[in-house]
């Protein structure tokens, strides 16, 4: 039973360490199935998003020789969350979960990117400069 996690966490991580390929292939795979490319980058972006929680996570803490990495992800994706579900409330007078989820997870997305080419930049950097 061990075996079949440690494949996974190695598969998890051959996925995360190039974002993009996994990316990549779901939605020219979704695409190619289905025919709905809009569909098909919004299932690639929920995909990946998961992969860029972990790399970036593991990037933060190499670089600052810290365990906070995922932590602080969590905590600003929840953040997040409760600042987009006050305004929903204070502009619809309901809550709808799902829909928050949904857009906190796809900005998620894009704010993970960012992070994952920013700290790659400095990781590269601190590597080369610290020989």
């Amino acid at each position: 039973m061990q075996w079949i996690w440690e494949s996974f966490k190695h598969i998890y991580a051959l996925l995360a360490v190039l974002p993009a390929i996994p990316f990549l292939l779901v939605y020219f795979g979704y695409a190619a199935v289905t025919g709905d490319r809009k569909k098909a980058f919004r299932l690639a972006m929920d995909v990946t998003t998961a992969l860029l929680i972990g790399c970036v996570a593991v990037l933060f803490n190499r670089i600052f020789d810290s365990s906070f990495g995922l932590y602080g992800i969590l905590l600003i994706l929840l953040l997040g969350g409760g600042l987009l579900g006050n305004a929903q409330y204070r502009l619809k007078g309901k809550l709808d979960m799902s829909r928050i989820m949904r857009a906190i997870w796809r900005l998620g997305f894009f704010l993970m990117s960012f992070c994952y080419v920013i700290l790659m930049f400095i990781g590269i950097g601190k590597s080369l400069f610290a020989a």
